[in-house]
C-alpha cells in the first residue's frame, strides 16, 4: 500500500475568516476527503496552499512538531 502524502504538519486549527487551516492551509472539507481524493486532486491543492497561507489572519501561537524537532536537530537515536 502506498502511502497518502498529506500537508498536515500537526497544527489542526482553522482561520474563520479564510477557513484555512492555519498549518497546512486546506479547508475542513478537504482535510476530510483527502484520504478519498485522486492524486491529482491532492497535487492540485497542494499547489495552492503556499498562496493560501500567506492569507491566513494570524499564524499559529504554539510552535507546531515539524518546527521543533527541525530546531533541536532533529530526532535521536535511543540508547
Amino acid at each position: 500500500m502506498n502511502a497518502i502524502e498529506s500537508p498536515c504538519i500537526l497544527v489542526c486549527s482553522m482561520d474563520i475568516k479564510t477557513g484555512y487551516c492555519f498549518g497546512c492551509g486546506r479547508t475542513q472539507g478537504e482535510i476530510g476527503t483527502w484520504i478519498a481524493m485522486a492524486p491529482s486532486e491532492r497535487r492540485a491543492i497542494m499547489a495552492e496552499l503556499p498562496a493560501r497561507l500567506e492569507t491566513v489572519e494570524r499564524r499559529p501561537r504554539r510552535e507546531t512538531r515539524r518546527a521543533r524537532m527541525a530546531r533541536e536537530g532533529g530526532m535521536t537515536e535511543p540508547d
